[in-house]
């Protein structure tokens, strides 16, 4: 019911702020169209830049290329030396993002094909039950409704493991096979068990110990020091895990503070400090290397580990393959509706001008309390994160663009962009895939949980940025 109301809110507040700019600002004549047939590459207003408004990174982009884009504009030199600013649709049309939500489903059917062909293998092999004794001690106290050494929750560390890496395309295929053991042992199949609220909270927090692609966007805007963000990311990202496993901790009346679930989380907290401590003696290119050697070996060794567990076993490995990757291609298409419904109320949301209203607000609220306006100037990578991956990037790369990528608003949009997760495409997906309706406090959790890592994001870019 929580989702259905957000949704809903979405779309009725896209639709009034859209109608109010229509009658009430000038040149809007074109918004409805905009927000109808629109693609993300459609300008809707142009004006002339002093030059003194261009950040010198900028005007080092266009002295070797004709155009390039800052966020939400493209920028031009003319012939006479001045700067032309074209302001862009800041998402799809609901035509376009439909095309969009269906084109990601057909791109995740091969990953999941792939994943869930291997995880058929590793099932018949007994490798999931292996890792469910392993795990199970920690589980079994986090998870108290699920029956010991069940299969969900080998593909629970399958996934935690995948976000740990940073190994995204792995995690959602894990992800989804571990909300439908779950949803075998859920006794009302249209809403969300316990297990299910807390496996996915915790996946939402995205605790990642190689932010690698934030690196790399800041690397390729030439920053000095691109990986000066590893340890607030890190730090952001585990804190928002913490924050949502204590929320549904207290929503499910879990005791916390059981010797098992602190020695856990005492390790992972000594095994995050010691890759701290590694990490922050490579450079840049060396992290780079270390981390897509660490994410990509790890994806072959569990390949080759579940083929030599099938043969062990003496099963028919591609057999089990085929079998699991039928199952991939099935879920993959079941989420369409699901995706195709947030993201166009989020496409709504955005080229509406609300998100914006609600931008501007907080930018003059801090004016008017006397705050550091320079947070506002990284806040809308952390608003966008939740509702879009795709315009959280480029949120950052905008910030980085006008203010630097070594600025304090360049750091701190970057280390809002790897403290939170996707939440609204996560509840789409992982919901979707097992047909669950009333999602109860799962997005609620997961927002207060972005919000502690928001709140440490700026503590942490305080303390090592100034």
């Amino acid at each position: 019911m929580a989702l259905s109301r957000i949704w809903t809110a979405f779309i009725i507040i896209a639709l009034l702020v859209a109608a109010g700019k229509f009658l009430l600002e000038p040149g809007q004549q074109q918004l409805f169209s905009h927000l109808v047939t629109g693609k993300n590459t459609d300008t809707t207003a142009a004006r002339t830049l002093d030059s003194s408004m261009v950040p010198a990174l900028v005007q080092e982009q266009l002295a070797v290329q004709k155009v390039t884009v800052m966020g939400k504009e493209k920028l031009y030199k003319t012939t006479d030396g001045t700067y032309r600013a074209y302001k862009l649709l800041p998402a799809n049309g609901i035509f376009e993002t439909c095309k969009d939500a269906v084109n990601l489903c057909i791109a995740l059917i091969g990953i999941m094909a792939l994943f869930m062909g291997f995880m058929n293998i590793a099932e018949r092999a007994g490798g999931i039950r292996f890792l469910s004794r392993i795990i199970g001690p920690f589980f079994s106290r986090i998870f108290p409704d699920v029956p010991k050494n069940h299969p969900s929750m080998g593909h629970m560390v399958m996934n935690f493991s995948a976000n740990l890496m940073g190994l995204d395309n792995a995690a959602t295929p894990f992800g989804i096979k571990a909300m439908e053991s779950l949803q075998e042992i859920n006794p009302d199949k249209t809403r969300a068990s316990n297990p299910q609220l807390m496996f996915l909270c915790l996946h939402a927090s995205g605790l990642t110990l190689i932010p690698t692609v934030i690196i790399a966007d800041r690397v390729a805007m030439k920053s000095a020091h691109p990986t000066d963000i590893f340890i607030p990311c890190m730090i952001a990202t585990f804190v928002a895990t913490i924050a949502a496993l204590l929320i549904v901790a207290w929503r499910q009346r879990i005791n916390i503070f059981q010797s098992v679930i602190l020695l856990w989380i005492l390790g992972i907290s000594t095994v995050i400090a010691a890759l701290v401590l590694y990490v922050k003696t490579l450079d840049a290119e060396t992290m780079k290397l270390f981390s897509g050697s660490l994410s990509n070996g790890i994806i072959l060794l569990i390949f080759l580990l579940i083929v030599l567990g099938g043969i062990y076993k003496k099963i028919n490995i591609f057999d089990a393959f085929i079998e699991g990757a039928k199952g991939g291609f099935e879920t993959a298409v079941r989420i369409i509706p699901y995706l195709v419904g947030l993201l166009v109320a989020i496409s709504l949301l955005r080229n509406s001008g609300a998100f914006e209203f609600v931008l501007d607000g907080i930018k003059h609220l801090f004016v008017l309390l006397g705050g550091d306006t320079r947070v506002v100037d990284g806040l809308p990578t952390a608003l966008l994160k939740p509702l879009s991956g795709s315009g959280a990037r480029a949120m950052m790369i905008d910030t980085l663009n006008a203010h630097g990528p070594d600025s304090f608003a360049g750091n701190l949009a970057s280390v809002f962009r790897g403290s939170a997760d996707t939440t609204f495409y996560i509840i789409a997906v992982y919901f979707g895939a097992v047909n669950i309706k009333n999602s109860r406090y799962a997005v609620g959790t997961m927002l207060l949980a972005d919000l502690a890592g928001i709140i440490t994001a700026i503590t942490m870019a305080y303390i090592f940025f100034g």
